[in-house]
């Protein structure tokens, strides 16, 4: 399974990123292969809005199964849920830890969103 981590770094040792649909990038790790990729957020990043949802639809289109990061809003949340993709809230610790923390099961997955719509709705 890949799982994506919001975070303004390239690599295991970088922070997960308190923001989702506003992170700078995402790295994936392929849980099977540990092959890393690294994916640039930052045309959702300068998006007046939906970034959540544009960021949500960049990692469908990666083929995830799994995001950690540390907030995600309503939008995002539920397309990502309806892809059948989990959502691990996660404060910022390495990625490297994270991923850890996700594979022995020490990170639970949310059933809701973390933080309200920023245009007021929920």
């Amino acid at each position: 399974m890949k799982i994506a981590f919001s975070t303004n770094g390239t690599n295991r040792e970088d922070l997960v990123d308190s923001r989702f649909g506003r992170a700078e990038r995402f790295v994936i790790i392929d849980s099977i292969s540990d092959e890393l990729q690294v994916v640039d957020n930052i045309q959702n990043r300068q998006s007046s809005q939906g970034a959540g949802i544009q960021s949500a639809t960049t990692l469908i289109n990666q083929g995830v199964g799994a995001v950690v990061t540390g907030q995600c809003g309503p939008k995002a949340f539920t397309l990502l849920e309806r892809s059948g993709i989990r959502v691990y809230p996660c404060p910022a610790i390495t990625i490297a830890e994270a991923f850890r923390q996700v594979q022995q099961n020490k990170l639970s997955a949310t059933t809701s969103a973390t933080v309200e719509g920023h245009w007021g709705e929920v």
